[in-house]
């Protein structure tokens, strides 16, 4: 995917600077954007194309603020040959933003690369499809807990389709499950003569494999069937798998790893959209590895540990009340070999899936993260950024290896939570973020301690 982007200019016509300017970007963005052919100002407002740049500013800029408004388009002023706003035109953005005009000026490349990436991201869910496997979600298993998640609610769907132009396909776990089990067995043993030199393999009975294998099998032939139509890309897939565990002998864990590593297929746990739609921004846009688990605040107490059967939370330097124990499925949660310091399929841990099931065992990087969800009503993204501190592992508990995660203020962080599941990214992107949210028109909730006032104020 690439942004189509429309240069504009000033005048009658592009003067030496402007080309030079625009050959820089068209190698700096060669991968990330696709440059139209260059139009005047007075002709931008009408332009067709996934947002506007300008290579160059003038003076001319203070004397047309009315053309900048008229423009519907994202606007980026992308003005040196490093891939960067220039220092010589804040003055004209500063006057250009006080007269209504919004500008998208990034201070480095890679916020430039970022930009284009959310753009083409935008341009493309326009067109893109979430298939979800599920039947009568809330109804199976712990039904105490599923009937109150929100993203099988059609509102939910709806609104992520008005908002983000995204179409959610839901499709019968039952029927997906009977079909993978009727799999035979020498094409699942196919499948693994493959694979199995690019995966690590706990030790588990051959039949747990199998099962796992014929998921993607199953799973991989629905999603080329469903793109040789006319009904968009597939952009990821989710499952019902636990609180409707009874429809299959297995869990997809497998089979999201490899439909990801083959063609970065985005995986929803839980068929939750909501992740899944996160997962996808984050990932395509920023480019940094991405991971759904659950939130276990310290501060959550009894309440928490009851529901990972661990006794105490792991042990901490110092302010425990600003720490989560991240986990889910028996472990950190679902995520792509390519994304892991460490990476095993193993035997499934929870009581609630099939004894045939099996989870990953996996590791992100220790250091800098960020936390984020977008937030029910579309039109904000809830933002934490922390350090992953350290890995804890209890025995005879749903909690075989979590991460132990350090964040600012603990206690704001749980009066703000969106939600249990959030989406686990490596390093500190909370700009990069903002700049995304710019692109879709998000409001970032930071989940801080807000600023001290001025005595008086």
């Amino acid at each position: 995917m690439k942004a189509k982007l429309v240069p504009v200019h000033f005048g009658g016509r592009p003067d030496e600077e402007f080309n030079r300017e625009l050959a820089a970007l068209k190698v700096l963005l060669a991968a990330e954007a696709e440059f139209l052919p260059a139009i005047p100002l007075a002709a931008a407002a009408g332009a067709a194309a996934d947002a506007v740049i300008f290579p160059q500013m003038i003076g001319d800029a203070y004397r047309h603020p009315e053309e900048f408004r008229k423009i519907l388009l994202p606007i980026l002023v992308i003005t040196s040959e490093f891939g960067t706003v220039s220092m010589w035109d804040w003055e004209i953005n500063s006057y250009l933003r006080r007269e209504g005009v919004r500008i998208l000026a990034p201070y480095n490349l890679r916020q430039a690369r970022v930009l284009c990436r959310a753009l083409a991201v935008k341009a493309d869910l326009r067109h893109a499809r979430f298939i979800v496997y599920q039947d009568n979600p809330g109804e199976g298993f712990q039904a105490h807990i599923f009937k109150r998640f929100y993203w099988w609610e059609q509102e939910c769907s709806t609104r992520m389709f008005e908002k983000f132009g995204i179409t959610i396909e839901k499709r019968s776990f039952r029927e997906l499950g009977a079909a993978a089990k009727s799999i035979d067995d020498a094409a699942a043993e196919k499948v693994w003569n493959a694979w199995k030199t690019r995966l690590s393999i706990g030790p588990m009975p051959h039949r747990s494999l199998l099962a796992a294998l014929k998921i993607y099998i199953k799973v991989k032939s629905e999603i080329e069937e469903a793109e040789s139509g006319k009904g968009g890309t597939i952009r990821g897939v989710g499952i019902n798998c636990l609180n409707e565990s009874q429809f299959s002998d297995t869990t997809p864990c497998l089979a999201w790893n490899m439909l990801y590593e083959e063609r970065k297929l985005i995986w929803g746990c839980e068929a939750d959209t909501v992740s899944m739609l996160t997962e996808y921004l984050l990932h395509a846009s920023l480019g940094v590895p991405v991971m759904m688990t659950n939130m276990y605040p310290y501060l959550m107490g009894d309440a928490a540990l009851k529901h990972e059967r661990i006794p105490y939370f792991p042990a901490v330097e110092s302010e425990p009340e600003n720490h989560i124990l991240a986990a889910h499925c028996g472990y950190l949660g679902v995520m792509p070999r390519s994304f892991a310091t460490e990476w095993s399929l193993k035997p499934k841990v929870l009581a609630i899936v099939d004894e045939n099931a099996t989870a990953i065992d996996a590791r992100m990087a220790e250091g800098p993260m960020t936390l984020a969800k977008i937030e029910s009503g579309f039109d904000s993204i809830s933002v934490v950024e922390g350090e992953l501190a350290r890995y804890a592992q209890f025995e005879d508990s749903d909690c075989l290896n979590g991460a132990v995660l350090r964040v600012k203020d603990g206690r704001v962080l749980l009066n703000r939570l969106a939600s249990h599941h959030y989406i686990l990214t490596a390093g500190h992107n909370a700009e990069e973020i903002n700049l995304l949210a710019t692109v879709f028109g998000l409001e970032v909730t930071r989940n801080e301690p807000p600023r001290a006032m001025a005595p008086g104020k």
